[in-house]
């Protein structure tokens, strides 16, 4: 069997992220912290991030750039049918994800083979901005376990805060609102990249080991956003009025026995 052409991110992948520092620079106050060993930054790895806002795609693009990493990244459908972003991100070779669709499937497919040619995949293991009361991590979709059971990569956890400052939750709506008060106040944006999740004791296949194996990325996640929120311990002090709770999927996190 040949072995896959490793993939190689484009000139307008790489100069997006470029753009992506420059604007999160702009609109707040950036810090990145921890770090991507050097031998995973091209390939095969997994980011998994928390999602907490509609700007968290740029600041994760600015992010990633600061640690060397073009990862492609598994966004919602409704990115790919804009008129002008859609064929950007299909030219970037970034992969759609149709959620609550058969096709969701399919993106994982998609994943996995860009997994096994080498590439870096971000996900957002929740599944959507995450709704939770406190702005913790939720429950995650089994999705991006699924993946890395099956691919065998390396799962590096990425948590996030400040985002949150910048757009507001129902963006477009608001949007212009949101970007002027950012300017205005200069929220600090916070990044960390974690330690390796350890998923070997979990066979692909085992009854229950997607399920384990995503309580421990949001486990993970939601131990490196601590540091990141020491004076927000249980409520963010910026409010979005238009941003719903969900109680139905809080995430209660895991003690080994």
């Amino acid at each position: 069997m040949d072995t896959p052409t490793p993939w190689r991110p484009p000139l307008l992948w790489r100069a997006a992220q470029l753009l992506a520092r420059a604007i999160v620079a702009a609109l707040g106050r950036f810090e990145v912290t921890g770090d991507v060993p050097a031998e995973l930054r091209r390939g095969p790895l997994i980011l998994a991030a928390n999602h907490i806002s509609p700007f968290d795609p740029v600041v994760l693009a600015a992010a990633c750039r600061a640690r060397g990493v073009a990862p492609r990244i598994m966004a919602t459908g409704g990115l790919f049918r804009a008129a002008v972003l859609g064929p950007l991100m299909r030219r970037a070779g970034h992969i759609r994800v149709d959620r609550g669709t058969a096709s969701v499937h399919q993106a994982l497919d998609m994943a996995a083979s860009a997994v096994a040619g080498g590439s870096v995949i971000l996900v957002y293991p929740e599944g959507r901005i995450g709704l939770a009361p406190g702005m913790w991590p939720e429950r995650g979709k089994t999705g991006a376990a699924r993946l890395a059971l099956a691919c065998g990569a390396p799962v590096i956890p990425v948590a996030q805060w400040g985002s949150h400052e910048v757009l507001p939750y129902r963006a477009p709506q608001g949007m212009l609102r949101g970007l002027a008060r950012a300017l205005r106040r200069r929220p600090t944006i916070r990044v960390h990249f974690g330690a390796p999740v350890t998923l070997r004791d979990l066979p692909p296949g085992t009854p229950g080991a997607a399920r384990r194996a995503t309580d421990r990325i949001i486990d993970a996640i939601t131990d490196d956003l601590v540091p990141l929120r020491p004076d927000e311990p249980d409520e963010p002090r910026h409010v979005d009025p238009g941003r719903p709770v969900d109680t139905s999927r809080v995430h209660r996190r895991h003690r080994p026995a």
